[in-house]
């Protein structure tokens, strides 16, 4: 894994880090595929203060770490606030279709079970 070089800088796993099995290991809880399908439907970097997550705060940054761990998004210090973005592009160089095809299927659930 990719070293982060100051403590205001994470470690994020090199494209050819990323591993489909982590990626899938990561988008197979609710709420860390809840906080991906809003970072692509946005297409734009949004802060962790930004999701209103059904747990607590440090749960929530264990899910911002398995996510940024497994490739499936970019973490960034902008001053105080750590925004976060999916790696669309290395996630579709690797995986082509993989991460549209999860999203639209979780959006399909949503529809049929009614809820967000």
């Amino acid at each position: 894994m990719t070293t982060a070089a100051s403590p205001r800088e994470l470690a994020h796993p090199a494209r050819d880090e990323i591993r489909l099995a982590g990626v899938l290991h990561a988008l197979s809880d609710p709420v860390r595929l809840r906080v991906v399908s809003e970072l692509a439907a946005a297409d734009a970097e949004l802060s962790c203060s930004y999701f209103d997550l059904p747990v607590t705060k440090s749960t929530s940054t264990h899910h911002f770490r398995v996510l940024r761990e497994s490739g499936v998004i970019r973490q960034v210090y902008r001053g105080t606030a750590k925004m976060n973005g999916v790696r669309r592009d290395d996630l579709d160089a690797l995986y082509p279709g993989l991460l549209d095809g999860v999203l639209t299927a979780a959006a399909a659930e949503a529809a049929r079970h009614g809820t967000d």
